[in-house]
This record gives C-alpha cells, sequence and structure tokens, in this order.
C-alpha cells in the first residue's frame, strides 16, 4: 500500500501578502485528497467553522496563520501603528469566534497579539507584519515538537501487544503532523509495542470513521473501527488495555472537555478499571477556568444529524441538539499527557507545575526570538 505524506497546514508563497495559507480539506477525506488556499482572515474563519481545517492543535496554527493574513492587510489599512494593533485585536476576535470551545485557538491569537504590543513602539506596521508571519511559522514548527514529546511520554504508558480505544481524531490531520493521542500510537509503534486500535467512529462527523482510520491505514498500524456505543462491551470482553483521546480545552481541575462522546468513554473505563488518559499540549490548559463547568459548548447546526453525507434520514422538522463537545469530569481520568510530562491528581497542582514550566521554557525561547525579529531589520 502506498504511504501518501499530508501537509495539514503550511504558509506558501513569499513572506508578504502575496503568501497564502494551504491546507487540506478534512472534509473531503478518505476518499478525496484537496487542499484549499486561505488569502485572508475570512477564508480561514470560514475554514475553521466548516471544519475543514479542524483539532485543537491545527486550530491554533491556522488561527496564527489567520492573524498574519490580517496583519498584512491591516498593515495597509492602518494609519499608524496603534490603529494597526486596534484591528489586530479586532482580528483576534473574530477569528476566535470560529471555534470557541478550543482554547487553542484564542492561545495563538493572543501570542500574536502580545508579540505586537512588544514590538509596538519600536517597527511600523508593515514590518510588524512580517514579525508576525515569523511568529506563525514558529508555532507550526513548536507544534511539531510538542506533539513528538507527547508522544514520548504517552508511549511508555502503554503495554506490549496493547489494544487501545481512540475516539475522534487527534493525529497528523488535527495537528500540523504527528498529533496527540494518536502521536501516543505512532510512538509505541515505532517502539515496537504491537499495539492494536479500536477506533470511535465518532458521530456524528466521523471523524474517527474517515480520518483516523485513514491515518492508521497510511501508517500500517493495526485497526478495527467500531461504533460509538461498542466501548462498555469491549471493555467487558476485556478488549480494552487503555483509552486516549485529546482535548479542546482542560480546566485547572483537569475537567476535560472534548468531541462529544468521550465521557461516555471515559465513564465507562473507569467502571472496568482500564488506564484513561487525556493527551494534550499545555496550550490547551486554561488555568482561568476552575472547572468544566465554565467552558463554553459549541452547538452545531440540527442538519449534522439528522442528514448523513445531505441524505436526511429523520422525519421533517425533527427537533435536535447537537452540542460538539462534552466535558469529562476529572475523576474519570488516570492521567493527563502534556510535552512536560505526564500530570496525575490532584491535577489542581500537577497542571499549574506543567503549565508554568511550559511558560519558563517558552520565555527563554522568547529571548532568542527576539534577537531573530530584530534582525530582520537590522
Amino acid at each position: 500500500m502506498t504511504r501518501t505524506p499530508l501537509i495539514t497546514i503550511e504558509w506558501t508563497g513569499p513572506d508578504s501578502s502575496e503568501g497564502v495559507v494551504r491546507y487540506l480539506d478534512q472534509r473531503e477525506l478518505p476518499l478525496v485528497i484537496a487542499y484549499l488556499d486561505g488569502k485572508t482572515k475570512e477564508d480561514m474563519h470560514a475554514a475553521i467553522y466548516t471544519m475543514a481545517i479542524r483539532g485543537a492543535p491545527a486550530i491554533g496554527v491556522a488561527g496564527a496563520y489567520g492573524m498574519a493574513l490580517a496583519a498584512f492587510g491591516n498593515a495597509d489599512k492602518a494609519q499608524n501603528v496603534d490603529e494597526f494593533i486596534t484591528l489586530m485585536k479586532e482580528s483576534k476576535k473574530y477569528l476566535d469566534s470560529a471555534r470557541p470551545t478550543a482554547v487553542n485557538l484564542e492561545w495563538a491569537t493572543k501570542r500574536i497579539v502580545d508579540l505586537c504590543e512588544n514590538f509596538q513602539t519600536k517597527y511600523s506596521a508593515q514590518q510588524l507584519a512580517k514579525i508576525v508571519l515569523l511568529e506563525a511559522k514558529d508555532l507550526a514548527l513548536q507544534d511539531i515538537a510538542i506533539n513528538r514529546k507527547i508522544g514520548e511520554y504517552g508511549s511508555e504508558l502503554v503495554p506490549q501487544g496493547a489494544n487501545m480505544i481512540h475516539h475522534c481524531n487527534t493525529g497528523k490531520l488535527a495537528t500540523v503532523d504527528y498529533g496527540t493521542a494518536l502521536g501516543v500510537i505512532y510512538v509505541s509503534q515505532e517502539k515496537g509495542r504491537d499495539v492494536h486500535v479500536w477506533v470511535d467512529e465518532t458521530r456524528p462527523r466521523l471523524q474517527g470513521a474517515k480520518l483516523t482510520t485513514f491515518e492508521l491505514q497510511q501508517a500500517g498500524i493495526p485497526f478495527t473501527l467500531v461504533p460509538d456505543g461498542a466501548s462498555s462491551h469491549l471493555m467487558y470482553e476485556n478488549k480494552v488495555d487503555i483509552v486516549v483521546f485529546g482535548a479542546d480545552r482542560v480546566a485547572a481541575n483537569g475537567d476535560v472537555a472534548n468531541k462529544i462522546g468521550t465521557s461516555n468513554l471515559a465513564i465507562c473505563a473507569h467502571e472496568y478499571n482500564v488506564p484513561t488518559y487525556a493527551c494534550v499540549p499545555t496550550s490547551t490548559i486554561d488555568i482561568g477556568i476552575k472547572t468544566g463547568r465554565e467552558i463554553e459548548i459549541e452547538l452545531r447546526t440540527g442538519t449534522e444529524i439528522t442528514h448523513i453525507n445531505g441524505v436526511q434520514i429523520t422525519p421533517n422538522d425533527c427537533p435536535t441538539y447537537n452540542p460538539a463537545f462534552d466535558v469529562t469530569p476529572n475523576k474519570y481520568l488516570t492521567g493527563i499527557i502534556t510535552e512536560e510530562g505526564v500530570c496525575y491528581p490532584p491535577f489542581s497542582l500537577s497542571l499549574v507545575k506543567a503549565k508554568k514550566q511550559a511558560e519558563d521554557r517558552i520565555k527563554a525561547e522568547w529571548e532568542a526570538k527576539i534577537h531573530k525579529y530584530t534582525a530582520q531589520f537590522e
């Protein structure tokens, strides 16, 4: 079987307003591999909202690239740097509205605004736009390195010959490359653990059936697709050794918001004493919210559950309720795997420690970035 290397998202063309964001249209997978070009912040907002780009880390990078596109446009509009900063803050708010649950989006756009304010008194709007693009590209590279670390830490928890169950899609398609929970699976394979993966179909948009199966098939990792409701039966038959999934936001107490159906899976695993791990970059940890009750849950159109591939499967005027995410209370998690290590209960302590370690590392890297960015105009 031919393995197809896929690039989820990248900047192409010159490092100017003539450049574009090229991204894989995940709505067409697995049967069609198609790429689209984002030329404006409106294009990137639409790509995120319609889930052409999806997965918390990939959404964050898409937001950063959206801010880069906005920066070039705002630099042309602004009369001065102060006005440019105001326009960048408006662009951040607009892009953040595309997917409110995924904290990586607002985390990345905030990084861009903070960067602009840091250099506000030193450079012109046109120069700031170029610095924004450099930062967006750096965030994309950092995502790959962070995911690899998550995979390394997580693989140490995977037994030889493990049957793993995975919800939604958290791999190369949900990130710039490698993945979070699927990254754990990829590294486990590299270490010769001989794993097998039960893949939840993940209704209603079927990210498991369409995307995770596609990725695992490309990687040559044994897998079996199952209905979302099969997890309890699999555990009853002792056919699951470990549960892994990603998250779009983690509260300070360890409550996790992830794709709808995750909570059901974690509760079943807890009942059957199956180790359960959320796999996230520290950028997904939101220390500013105390519990999952504070997480805004995105509600999506009812047609996602009344129709399959455009074909209506329900009576006309069928009432619907379609939350895109649910919250898994921390008591159902064995641990949370990050690039700073595995966080265990009490999460209120371990998550804060991991977050601080990451922020200290980013601060140290920032010093080097300042020299790199200022060198562009000296």
